[in-house]
C-alpha cells in the first residue's frame, strides 16, 4: 500500500518554552512524504536525505501503532522545502507529512488535531522538542493562527489567518541548538512572557509577536531590535524571530512588500516570500 502526505512550515507568535503556551500559523512552505507499507516487521528502508532521521522513523512507527491493524513496515521517501533548525518548524512539517502519508496508505481519515497530537507526543517523548510543540504541529496541518497549551496538548484559541498579507522570511545561514538544551533559560523568563501570552489569548497576534520576539532575542542573543524597527518603518504589521530563530518573519500588506524587502539586511541570509496557508495539509500533496 502506498500513500503521499504533506505538512507545512510555520511561524511563531509565541514561544511555548516560556510558559507552555505557544502560538503559530502555517505558511506555504511544505514537506512531502511518500510511503510504501509492507507487511511484517523487518527493518525499514528509508530513502532520501531526511528519511533516515530518528524523528521520521519514530513518527512513522507511532502512526502505525495509532492507526494500523497488524504489523507493517513503512518505507519512506521525504523531501522538504523548509530550512531546518532555524525556527520555521521543519520537524513538525516533516512529521505531519509522514503521518498523513501513512494515513493515505491505510485509507484512513482522522481529525487533524489527532495528527498534531501524535506528532507532538513523539517529539516530546523522544526528546526532539522540549514541549512537543503542539502549536507548531497543529499549524502544520490546519490553517489559521493557533494558541495552544503544549503541556496538555489542547487548543486554546484559533482564528483565520489574514488572507491579504505577505509573509517574508529572512533566514540567516546558521542554526539553533535543540530546544531541550535551552528549556531552563526560557523558563527563567516565564513571568516576563505573560504579557505576550495574554495578548495571544486575546487574539492580538501582532502584539504577541512583538513582545515574544523581544524576549526570545534576549534569551538567544539575537540583535533584532533595530530590524524590527526598520520593518515597522517599512510598513510591516508585525515582525519578529520565529521559534528559537535565527529565522526572522515579517508580516506585511502586499503593497508594502517592496519596502520590506529593501529594508532587510543586504547580502546576508536567504529571503523567502510566502503567505499563510489556506487549506488543510491533508493526506495528499
Amino acid at each position: 500500500m502506498k500513500g503521499q502526505g504533506r505538512g507545512v512550515a510555520a511561524v511563531s507568535f509565541l514561544n511555548a518554552l516560556f510558559t507552555g503556551t505557544g502560538s503559530a500559523a502555517g505558511v506555504e512552505l511544505a514537506a512531502h512524504a511518500e510511503v510504501e507499507l509492507v507487511p511484517g516487521s523487518p527493518p525499514a528502508a528509508p530513502t532520501g536525505p531526511l528519511a533516515s532521521l530518528p524523528l521520521v522513523d519514530a513518527t512513522a512507527a507511532a502512526a502505525l501503532r495509532a492507526w494500523a491493524v497488524g504489523p507493517w513496515t513503512a518505507r519512506l521517501s521525504i523531501r522538504s522545502e523548509v530550512p531546518p533548525s532555524c525556527g520555521l518548524k521543519s520537524s513538525s512539517a516533516v512529521a505531519s507529512a509522514v503521518e498523513n502519508a501513512v494515513l493515505h496508505a491505510l485509507g484512513r481519515t482522522v481529525p487533524p488535531e489527532e495528527v498534531a497530537r501524535v506528532g507532538a507526543t513523539v517529539a516530546r517523548d523522544g526528546g526532539y522538542s522540549a514541549t512537543g510543540a503542539f502549536d507548531d504541529a497543529l499549524a502544520s496541518v490546519v490553517p489559521g493562527i493557533h494558541v495552544t497549551n503544549n503541556t496538555t496538548m489542547t487548543p486554546l484559541r484559533s482564528c483565520p489567518a489574514p488572507e491579504d498579507l505577505e509573509v517574508v522570511l529572512w533566514v540567516p545561514a546558521r542554526t539553533h541548538r535543540p530546544s531541550p538544551e535551552l528549556r531552563s533559560r526560557f523558563r527563567e523568563r516565564r513571568a516576563e512572557a505573560q504579557p505576550a501570552v495574554d495578548a495571544a489569548l486575546r487574539g492580538e497576534w501582532a502584539r504577541a509577536m512583538d513582545l515574544n520576539s523581544a524576549l526570545v532575542e534576549s534569551v538567544m542573543g539575537y540583535a533584532y531590535e533595530g530590524l524590527r524597527t526598520a520593518m515597522a518603518g517599512a510598513g510591516a504589521i508585525a515582525s519578529g524571530v520565529s521559534g528559537m530563530g535565527p529565522a526572522f518573519a515579517v508580516i506585511a500588506p502586499s503593497d508594502r512588500l517592496g519596502s520590506v524587502l529593501r529594508a532587510l539586511p543586504a547580502g546576508t541570509g536567504q529571503v523567502i516570500v510566502t503567505r499563510f496557508t489556506r487549506q488543510a495539509a491533508g493526506v495528499r500533496p
